[in-house]
C-alpha cells in the first residue's frame, strides 16, 4: 500500500496500524492525522477517493464523517455558553417555546447535549425532503420533534439520539443566534481555523468529496485480532423494528443516500458533516489549546465537555455508554486513548477526539462503511498505535 504524508518521529506506530488497516482489514481509502500539544505530528492517507472507485485518495480528499459530526456541532452550543449567550441548566423552552409541548416542559439544554432528553425517535418518520430542508431551516423537523412525546422522563435516563440531534441542536442554535448551525461552525470555526470541515457542503468544494459505501467484514483470520462481535442483545435490538434502537435509526424513511449532492448540501450536524481527518483532529486540538493562535474552549468548557453527564446501559444502543456534553467519554464500549478522553465516533469507522492530559487530539475518516456504531477495529488499531507513541501504554 502506498501511504501518502508525513509522520514526526516517534508516531511510526501509527502508519504501521494504518498500513495494516489495508493488508488486514480490507480498508478501501482512508486518512489519519494526529496533532500534539496544537502540532500536527501525523497526517496520512491512501487509496481510493470513493469506495467504489480506483482513482486514488488525494491529500484534500473530504468524506461524509456520519456522527462524528456531533462533536463538531457539540463545539456550538459550549462555546454560546462560553459567551454567555446560553444557559446550559435552563429549560429549553426558553429559547425554543414550542418545545414545551407534550411533557417536555423540564427538558434543560443540558439534557439535549447529553442524550437525556427521551426524544431519540419519532412517532412518524420524516421523509428525505423534510429532513434535509437545511434551506427551511429544517423547521418541518423541529416542528415534529416539539410535538413529539418524550419516551422517558427528560433528565431520568439517556438513549443515543442518532438523528434527532440533528434537528434538536439546529433548532436551539437558530432560536439563540439567528444563524444556522452550519453557518455559524463555517464563521466561527472552519474559517478561523482554516479547516476544510462543512455542515452544508459548498458547490465549489463537491469535487474534493468522495463516496462512501458499506464494506463486507474481514474474515478472523485476516482482522489482526480486532474484531468486534455485537452482544446477542445488541444484535436482537437491531432486527426487532419496534426497539428504540430500529426507530432511532429510522427517523427518515426511506433513508437518504449520503453521497446525494442534496444530502451533503443539507449538512445534518448529527450525521451529515463532511471533513478532512487534518481538519478533525486541528479542531479538536484547537478545544484543548491554542492552534496557530486559535484556541475553541475556555479550560472551565472542556472541563464541561468531559465532565460526565450519561453513563450505563444506553436504551438506544443497548451497551453502556458515556456522554458528557455533546460528547462520547472513553469506555468499553467507545475506547479512546485515555481515560479523560472525549470525542465522537461516526457509524462505520470514521472517529475524531482529544485526550487533555496527553495533549493528544486524533481523527480518522474512511469511506469504508463497516456495521459497528463504536470502536470499529481500524480506529481502535490507529487509537493504540497512537497511545503506544504518546506513551499512553493503551
Amino acid at each position: 500500500m502506498d501511504v501518502q504524508g508525513t509522520v514526526d518521529p516517534g508516531f511510526e506506530p501509527v502508519k504501521d496500524a494504518f498500513t495494516r488497516n489495508f493488508e488486514q482489514r480490507g480498508e478501501r481509502g482512508a486518512a489519519v492525522a494526529v496533532y500534539r500539544d496544537g502540532r500536527k505530528v501525523v497526517d496520512l492517507w491512501a487509496g481510493t477517493r470513493d469506495v467504489d472507485g480506483t482513482a486514488p485518495w488525494a491529500v484534500d480528499t473530504a468524506q461524509v464523517v456520519r456522527s462524528v459530526t456531533k462533536g463538531v456541532a457539540a463545539a456550538v452550543p459550549l462555546l454560546l455558553h462560553q459567551r454567555g449567550q446560553l444557559d446550559l441548566d435552563a429549560p429549553v423552552g426558553t429559547y425554543w417555546p414550542e418545545f414545551k409541548a407534550a411533557g417536555k416542559e423540564r427538558t434543560l439544554v443540558r439534557h439535549l447535549l447529553a442524550h437525556r432528553a427521551g426524544v431519540p425517535v419519532l412517532d412518524t418518520p420524516l421523509t428525505p425532503g423534510e429532513a434535509l430542508d437545511a434551506a427551511g431551516g429544517f423547521e418541518r423537523a423541529a416542528a415534529a420533534l416539539a410535538a413529539q412525546a418524550p419516551v422517558w422522563e427528560p433528565g431520568t435516563d439517556h438513549g443515543y439520539h442518532a438523528h434527532t440531534y440533528s434537528w434538536l441542536l439546529a433548532a436551539l442554535v437558530r432560536r439563540v443566534t439567528g444563524r444556522p448551525i452550519g453557518r455559524w461552525v463555517a464563521e466561527e470555526i472552519a474559517r478561523p481555523l482554516g479547516l476544510d470541515l462543512w455542515l452544508g457542503l459548498p458547490d465549489e468544494e463537491a469535487h474534493r468529496v468522495g463516496r462512501i459505501g458499506r464494506l463486507e467484514e474481514p474474515p478472523a483470520s485476516a482482522s489482526g485480532g480486532l474484531v468486534l462481535r455485537p452482544k446477542r442483545a445488541v444484535a436482537d435490538a437491531y432486527r426487532d423494528a419496534g426497539s428504540l434502537t430500529r426507530r432511532a435509526f429510522a427517523v427518515i424513511d426511506p433513508a437518504p443516500d449520503e453521497n446525494a449532492p442534496e444530502y451533503r448540501a443539507a449538512g445534518l450536524p448529527g450525521s451529515g458533516g463532511i471533513a478532512t481527518a487534518r481538519a478533525l483532529a486541528r479542531f479538536y486540538a484547537a478545544l484543548l489549546g491554542p492552534v496557530d493562535g486559535h484556541r475553541l474552549f475556555a479550560p472551565a468548557t472542556l472541563a464541561m465537555a468531559r465532565t460526565e453527564e450519561s453513563a450505563g446501559p444506553d436504551r438506544v444502543l443497548v451497551v453502556g455508554t458515556r456522554f458528557g456534553l455533546g460528547y462520547m467519554l472513553h469506555g468499553p464500549a467507545s475506547p479512546l486513548l485515555a481515560p479523560g478522553s472525549f470525542g465522537h465516533p461516526g457509524r462505520g469507522g470514521s472517529l475524531a477526539f482529544a485526550d487533555p492530559e496527553s495533549g493528544v487530539a486524533m481523527a480518522y475518516v474512511t469511506n469504508g462503511m463497516r456495521k459497528g456504531v463504536t470502536a470499529d477495529p481500524r480506529a481502535r488499531a490507529l487509537v493504540r498505535a497512537a497511545a503506544k507513541a504518546a506513551g499512553q501504554g493503551l
